[in-house]
């Protein structure tokens, strides 16, 4: 009897040992799968932290024929990047340009010329090569309803009547008179203006009777203006390029923000509004 009661407990020490390292292998494996599992959501968390979140602010210097669309962009920009802000200086091109080359702070340029972008690329003062993302025609604005019937560019010459050219130096008004000269027009306006948002203005205003301006700011006027094409614009068409500056503050939501502009989503703002494709 002793010796059975002996050997009973070896039995079930044996057995229980046997349990005991079942478990253990089991708790070693279930350890294992668990450190597999865990490793994935930080590999994930790693590949997540690469891709930061965009924030913080950019200045935009930006031709004043780009007002509408580009404030439109502005909106779906911010909405799309919560936490980023747009800001945009407007004006003429040469100007904007003169502004950057003197240490004006901007992350992007969009000018309304090659030549006014130029002012900018020959001080080195951009990041990126400038690219053409959308191109504009000019048209002739004038009062509602067209009381002076004016139909073509010849028309401007009449001496009875007040016309309003954009700057020289301005694209609008170097295309202006390049589709003069072409014809051989004299013209002699009552201003030249600093940018097409001031020449369209003086129509607007009811201060001339018809101004020489881009497509895209008939269209944006509305009815305040009444538009006049003609043909010789076709062969003064102005190419806009944008390009990332080399001071940029923000370079990532800067680039961020030329992608949008030259994405189909914002080619087809651009396009409502009046501009030709690149």
């Amino acid at each position: 009897m002793t010796t059975r009661s002996v050997r009973r407990p070896r039995r079930t020490l044996q057995v229980a040992g046997a349990s005991v390292a079942a478990l253990l292998a089991l708790s070693a494996c279930s350890s294992s799968s668990d450190s597999g599992s865990d490793s994935s959501p930080s590999t994930k968390s790693d590949t997540s932290s690469a891709t930061p979140r965009l924030s913080g602010s950019i200045t935009v210097f930006a031709a004043a024929s780009l007002q509408e669309s580009f404030t439109t962009l502005k909106a779906d920009f911010e909405k799309a990047h919560p936490g980023t802000k747009v800001n945009f200086s407007f004006g003429g091109s040469d100007s904007l340009a003169a502004q950057i080359t003197s240490g004006a702070p901007a992350d992007v340029f969009a000018a309304a010329s090659p030549k006014t972008m130029a002012i900018v690329t020959d001080k080195k003062e951009t990041a990126t090569a400038p690219a053409t993302f959308v191109r504009n025609q000019l048209e002739i604005a004038t009062l509602p309803g067209n009381p002076d019937k004016i139909s073509s560019l010849k028309d401007l010459t009449r001496s009875s009547l007040k016309v309003v050219l954009c700057d020289r130096t301005v694209p609008c008004g170097a295309a202006a008179q390049k589709t003069l000269a072409a014809d051989k027009l004299r013209l002699t306006p009552v201003s030249y203006e600093q940018d097409v948002k001031s020449a369209l203005n003086k129509v607007v205003l009811k201060e001339a009777d018809a101004a020489v301006v881009y497509r895209t700011d008939v269209k944006a006027a509305g009815s305040k203006v009444a538009g006049v094409e003609f043909p010789e614009s076709a062969d003064a068409i102005n190419d806009y390029p944008i390009a990332l500056l080399k001071n940029a503050r923000n370079p990532a939501v800067a680039k961020a923000f030329i992608a949008l502009v030259q994405s189909p989503e914002g080619q087809q703002v651009l396009s409502d509004a009046g501009f030709l494709k690149p």
